[in-house]
């Protein structure tokens, strides 16, 4: 393992974005030889007795008899149904503790916060004392067992982030935007919609909505994978504009260099636009990879992870 490289802009600022072989790194990383550390991601507790009831009720995920142990995320929608907050975290009995994107807790702490009212629920900021790794799936550790965690052979944010947009995974604020909904980025799978969303579940705030789109299908854009030309050695910046010739159609998401794949990304692109069409990214050529259907939503493409 070389010395780490860290990245000082975007969301991953503060950790290791390679050390020094990131497309060996991701071999690793994919034959789960390897973690990553994501100890720059805010991480915060809820406790008392009525903390999962509580989540249940305010969030698009099924909290009540979640087993401790079992990680599962969960989005907090606003009243039209677009994502606004997302939380991943696992229970161990007593404390749900979770983990939030980057520059995201202090807002997603006091919307929670306005929603206790009498609930026997506390929420505390634990970012000093616990941090997150990427060690077989998501974990949360105690700060000082963080190195131990990690192990001698480690993948950096290049990596994790090249497997997750291959695999189709968004990633909220990079691949989502203030009009996402999570049919345009989730894909159905029995009372599943991706990893968040629980679809038979009780009533919580922007239900209707994907309740709505899913029973009707076509949402209003789709998750799509570019694969993007590799003769212009560069990636295209998050929210760049996608264009079907002079024509905005899209919103271009997260991207990464691929150690099988080249340069790939993940857009937001217009249901009506035409899955064969070649589009452009600040004037880098782009093929898509269907990830959600554009008429009703179903996953067309296997998981790679």
């Amino acid at each position: 393992m070389g010395d780490p490289v860290i990245a000082h802009e975007g969301p991953d600022a503060g950790v290791p974005h390679h050390y020094g072989d990131p497309l060996r790194e991701q071999r690793w990383l994919e034959a789960g030889q390897a973690r990553v550390d994501l100890s720059h991601r805010p991480v915060f507790a809820v406790t008392g007795p009525d903390r999962l009831a509580w989540l249940h009720a305010l969030t698009s995920q099924r909290f009540e008899g979640l087993a401790p142990g079992v990680w599962t995320t969960a989005f907090v929608l606003d009243p039209a149904g677009h994502i606004e907050h997302v939380l991943g975290g696992v229970d161990d009995g007593a404390t749900f503790l979770a983990t939030t994107e980057p520059g995201h807790l202090d807002a997603l702490l006091a919307w929670l916060g306005r929603m206790v009212f009498a609930s026997r629920v506390e929420l505390a900021d634990a970012s000093a004392t616990h941090a997150m790794v990427l060690a077989d799936g998501p974990r949360i550790v105690e700060r000082p067992a963080l190195a131990a965690t990690l192990g001698e052979r480690r993948a950096g944010t290049w990596a994790a982030e090249a497997l997750r947009i291959a695999a189709g995974q968004p990633r909220v604020f990079v691949d989502t935007d203030a009009r996402t909904i999570p049919n345009e980025v989730a894909v159905p799978d029995g009372d599943a919609l991706g990893a968040a969303v629980h679809l038979q579940k009780g009533c919580y705030r922007g239900q209707e909505t994907v309740a709505r789109v899913h029973t009707l299908g076509r949402p209003p854009r789709r998750l799509t994978l570019l694969h993007l030309d590799g003769s212009e050695e560069r990636l295209p910046a998050v929210g760049a504009d996608v264009l079907l010739g002079e024509r905005v159609v899209g919103r271009m998401g997260g991207s990464a260099f691929h150690h099988e794949l080249g340069p790939i990304g993940l857009a937001l692109v217009k249901r009506g636009t035409p899955i064969d069409a070649s589009l452009t990214v600040e004037g880098v050529p782009a093929a898509q990879e269907v990830v959600v259907d554009p008429e009703v939503g179903l996953h067309v493409r296997p998981n790679l992870r």
